[in-house]
């Protein structure tokens, strides 16, 4: 099943050159999608909205 939520959220940038982003999501997404201070997220454009999707590292432990 996939979730979805639509929030609108600020853009930052860290400052480092890196052309990295930060985004400060809702508690409540970060728990509902199981994610932690620091994960990394994929984004997409699609149909006009910007998707964020969490990138899970295949070697990390259960």
């Amino acid at each position: 099943m996939i979730e979805s939520a639509a929030v609108t959220v600020k853009c930052q940038d860290p400052g480092d050159g890196s052309g990295d982003v930060i985004i400060d999501l809702p508690s409540g997404i970060l728990e509902s999608l199981n994610l932690q201070i620091g994960d990394s997220l994929s984004i997409d454009l699609i149909d006009g909205s910007i998707v964020l999707r969490p990138i899970r590292d295949a070697q990390a432990q259960p």
